[in-house]
Order: structure tokens, then C-alpha cells, then sequence
């Protein structure tokens, strides 16, 4: 699990230096594969998140920490949007942001994770809050079915992070998410990122052209060796299809 406290990084290896990322905003600064990028990693992971909430029923860590997931929410609400619109949480792991949507009122909810012991997770998780009606899908973000309709939203908090760090191809992964969330979110639709990895410009750039920058959602910032930045970059978009 990618684990933000207090929006800190909590994983080593996970970004490069706050201050080489700030001074660095080229889409090829990639980062160091890593295990992180792995399916076998994140199977394992929530295999045991799994086995913790079946004995003690904690549901385990939040990416990045509450406060990136309270933020995300803080925004939409601000938004007024239909309970109605289509939400697909992708890389959803415990299921946690999912069971916040369900308590703002959002009834069309889907989150998809490849890991099976994160799909069984989620679902127990929701079960437990009383949303057994948001839909849990075990699915590659990167290579969805072709029955799966398209949606108002897409959200990501630490997949895209994920997948970057894929040792068999990170760039082939980033250009496939990229038409993958093209096919999933309809046109105009909002995309909400997350990331510790990537900065704005960065962001800018790989999501471009097809995507318009609507919002930076403002993140904790810090100083190091005289650069300021921030540890997590939270943006949204628009679908320019």
C-alpha cells in the first residue's frame, strides 16, 4: 500500500527528490522501477489487508493518507453535482473512497482493481458500511472489457504512481492508462488525480492533448535545500474529447 502521513512520503523510492522534481518537469523524468509497480506486490499487500480485516475488521491503510482522500471529497461537494453521475474509483483498493461517495449521497459508484484480494476486500469493507449496491469489478485499468460503459468521473489516488514504476514498461503502461481513461470517461467528463510522483507541469503534459486543466487542488507545501514544492500534486480535469 502506498502510504502517505500527513501527506508525507512514507515509502522510500516511491519519487525522486522534491527538488530534482521541481526543477525537472520533462514527461521523460521517469523513476526507478520499482516492486511497487507490480501486480504480485499489490496482491500480496491487500492478500494480507485481506486477512486483517477478516480477523479484527480493519480496513486497513488509506493512499496518501486521509486528508488526500477528505480533499478530493471536500472539492466535489463544492461542485453540486447530480447524485446520479457515474464514479469509477480506479485502483480501489480498500474500497474507502468509495464508502465517502456513498455517504455524500452518490449512487452510481464503480471501482475497479486488478488485485482479486483487493476486489474481495472493497466488498467486504462496503458490506460492513451498508453500500452493498456500489459495484466492485476485478479489472485491468489498462486493458478494460469492452462492455464497460463510460463515466461522468474517473479518480485515481496512487494507480497512475503505480503503474510508472512498472519495471516491464512504465512508459507502455502510462500511454495505455492514458487511452484507457480516453475510452472510460465521457466526453467532458472530470478526471481527479492524486500523485506523488508526478508534479503539475508533469501531469500537464502526459494527459495532454485531450485533457484541460479545471482545478490544482492545494496540497501541503515544504521547503528543501532552498526549493519549495509540494509532496503531493492533486489535479483535475476535464475530458476534451
Amino acid at each position: 500500500m502506498i502510504v502517505m502521513e500527513n501527506d508525507t512520503l512514507a515509502i522510500p523510492n516511491m519519487s525522486d527528490s522534491s527538488s530534482e522534481m521541481s526543477q525537472n518537469t520533462s514527461q521523460e523524468n521517469d523513476f526507478t522501477p520499482s516492486k511497487l509497480g507490480t501486480k504480485d506486490y499489490w496482491d500480496q499487500a491487500y492478500q494480507r489487508e485481506l486477512e486483517t480485516f477478516k480477523d479484527i475488521g480493519d480496513v486497513g491503510e488509506i493512499w496518501f493518507g486521509e486528508e488526500s482522500m477528505d480533499r478530493v471529497i471536500r472539492w466535489i461537494e463544492t461542485q453540486n453535482l447530480p447524485d446520479d453521475i457515474s464514479i469509477l474509483d480506479i485502483g480501489t483498493g480498500n474500497g474507502m473512497f468509495l464508502v465517502e461517495l456513498a455517504k455524500q449521497g452518490f449512487t452510481k459508484l464503480t471501482g475497479v482493481d486488478y488485485s482479486s484480494a483487493s476486489v474481495e476486500l472493497a466488498k467486504g469493507v462496503l458490506r460492513e458500511e451498508g453500500f452493498t449496491e456500489v459495484n466492485i469489478v476485478e479489472m485491468d485499468f489498462l486493458n478494460p472489457p469492452s462492455g464497460l460503459t463510460s463515466f461522468d468521473m474517473c479518480m485515481d489516488k496512487g494507480t497512475f504512481d503505480a503503474i510508472s514504476l512498472n519495471p516491464a514498461d512504465g512508459q507502455q503502461g502510462k500511454a495505455q492508462y492514458v487511452a484507457s481513461l480516453r475510452r472510460l470517461l465521457r466526453p467532458q467528463g472530470l478526471f481527479i488525480i492524486t500523485s506523488c510522483n508526478w508534479t503539475k507541469e508533469q501531469l500537464l503534459q502526459i494527459f495532454s492533448p485531450g485533457f484541460e486543466l479545471v482545478k490544482e487542488l492545494p496540497t501541503p507545501r515544504f521547503q528543501f535545500g532552498g526549493v519549495t514544492g509540494n509532496s503531493v500534486t492533486a489535479l483535475v480535469f476535464r475530458h476534451q474529447a
